[in-house]
């Protein structure tokens, strides 16, 4: 069995993160610079071949709340987009708060700012993979293929 791939999606760049076989540990893979949505799905896509990935885990930016603002729409038309392209799961995770959790451990860490705008992406893609993962993991969360965002 082949791991899952986590995605952090902006505008200007992706980070990735691939889960181990076993479904319990990420790891973060890279930042991917791209210039448009079409950019972010060959990435997605490459990245799905490379890993030999079984799904997709793209973190969801519900405001805090749980309503679902303008990045979160776009969130969801990039997942319907690779969904077209892919023949693997392409799941949305609710990701609220993981981008500060990252920036927080990176701050603590004592990284500059040019470090951390190198990592950020990547860490967070990992935050959110490790967390759907985690979760997975838990009796009663549901089946694989769900989507619980």
């Amino acid at each position: 069995m082949n791991g899952l791939l986590g995605v952090d999606y902006g505008h200007r760049r992706l980070g990735l993160a691939a889960g181990d076989a076993a479904g319990i540990v990420a790891t973060a893979l890279r930042t991917v610079p791209v210039r448009s949505v079409d950019d972010a799905v060959a990435a997605v896509v490459a990245a799905c071949a490379e890993t030999e990935a079984e799904g997709v885990v793209i973190g969801l930016p519900l405001n805090m709340n749980g309503t679902r603002g303008p990045m979160a729409r776009q969130v969801e038309a990039f997942a319907e987009r690779l969904r077209g392209r892919l023949d693997i799961p392409v799941e949305l995770w609710d990701e609220r708060l993981s981008s500060s959790l990252v920036e927080r451990t990176l701050l603590d860490a004592d990284l500059s700012r040019r470090k951390r705008k190198a990592v950020r992406d990547k860490l967070a893609a990992q935050v959110i993979l490790q967390s759907f993962l985690d979760a997975r993991a838990q009796p009663g969360m549901g089946a694989e293929g769900e989507v619980w965002a």
